[in-house]
């Protein structure tokens, strides 16, 4: 009968210290994927937000050039049956009204679409929406220049931040199956009694400590295989991590460039509708005394609502590419999502 307890504490051991920077940069690739788990979220809520109210613009565009529509038909109509008009306007009129009609179901589909969309994003109804202010006025990005954006991105970009560490991660697992060819000293202990019962009874004691120092001499080229894996590996970890970058930067140009030129169509925009307004009661005022019939009319009406769909456009895209463009080079936050409320009024 005997009982043995030994004790072992690992004095050397170099592939659990590299272990030990491992988690470290796990930690940092956790935090990492964490906050970009968290931009992600800012611009889906973003986006499906200005996609309902782009979806209640649009609406409101059908509606309006459908009664617009509606005003022509009647007055075609009547203009007919005094006899200053053909048949023709009147018919004209009928076939926009029509299509109008057609293009209202198809818009009333798309803004339930959109407000399921949203719902699916916040976990509930949200109700009734902020609209965006109608002389709102955007600011361009800064700074100024695409460059300085891109060379940002490059390195603080939160993907980029995740393929630099599983770079890292990898160069250590490296490092750690090398080791497997280092020695190990471990400080030992050992404590032991046994009593032998046949025939003589004698009891044995047993206590030592001391140092045990292994040398690992050969394991079939085991860790000489583990090494030239995990050397493969830091090699495609380096190479995605160029790709994140590159894509980093990639993502900076498309957002910054989507914000300058989002700026000058919206520019262009609003002149356009001043255009097609003026366009709008010149048609008007030509129709009333003979010179423009129908047609031109509803095609002036018709250029005014599709110009204010089009301008809403640009400025959701802008304000979604302003945020994009943060989020391009790690820094957008809540903070951003506050400083665009005030562009918001109660409808």
């Amino acid at each position: 009968n005997g009982y043995m307890l030994t004790l072992s504490q690992p004095l050397f051991r170099w592939q659990n210290w590299v272990q030990y920077d491992q988690a470290k940069l796990q930690v940092m690739q956790s935090e990492a994927n964490f906050a970009q788990a968290s931009q992600d979220l800012v611009l889906r809520v973003a986006q499906a937000y200005f996609d309902v109210l782009y979806a209640q613009e649009a609406l409101k565009a059908v509606r309006a050039n459908k009664e617009a529509i509606t005003q022509q038909f009647e007055q075609a109509k009547k203009n007919f049956e005094v006899g200053t008009a053909t048949i023709t306007d009147s018919q004209e009129a009928q076939s926009r009204y029509d299509l109008a009609s057609a293009q209202e179901i198809a818009a009333i589909n798309e803004l339930d679409v959109r407000r399921y969309a949203l719902r699916l994003v916040v976990g509930k109804d949200p109700g009734e929406l902020n609209v965006l202010k109608p002389d709102v006025q955007l600011a361009p990005p800064q700074p100024a220049t695409m460059e300085n954006w891109v060379l940002a991105a490059e390195t603080s970009s939160f993907a980029v931040q995740v393929q630099q560490a599983a770079a890292e991660l990898a160069a250590k697992e490296t490092e750690r199956a090398r080791a497997g060819h280092y020695p190990t000293l471990d400080a030992v202990a050992n404590y032991g009694r046994a009593n032998n019962t046949n025939g003589n009874d004698i009891d044995t004691d047993v206590r030592n400590i001391g140092l045990q120092l292994s040398i690992p001499l050969y394991q079939g080229g085991y860790v000489s295989s583990k090494t030239r894996e995990a050397v493969a590996n830091r090699t495609a970890a380096l190479s995605a991590l160029e790709g994140a970058r590159r894509s980093a930067a990639l993502s900076a140009q498309q957002s910054f460039l989507g914000v300058v030129n989002g700026l000058a169509q919206i520019r262009a925009l609003e002149a356009a509708l001043v255009s097609s307004t003026s366009a709008l009661e010149s048609n008007k005022l030509g129709y009333e005394v003979g010179v423009r019939i129908n047609i031109d009319v509803l095609n002036a009406e018709n250029q005014v609502y599709v110009t204010k769909r089009d301008l809403a456009k640009a400025r959701f895209d802008t304000l979604l590419a302003q945020l994009k463009l943060k989020a391009s080079v790690g820094t957008l936050s809540e903070t951003d999502l506050e400083q665009i409320n005030p562009l918001f009024v109660a409808p």
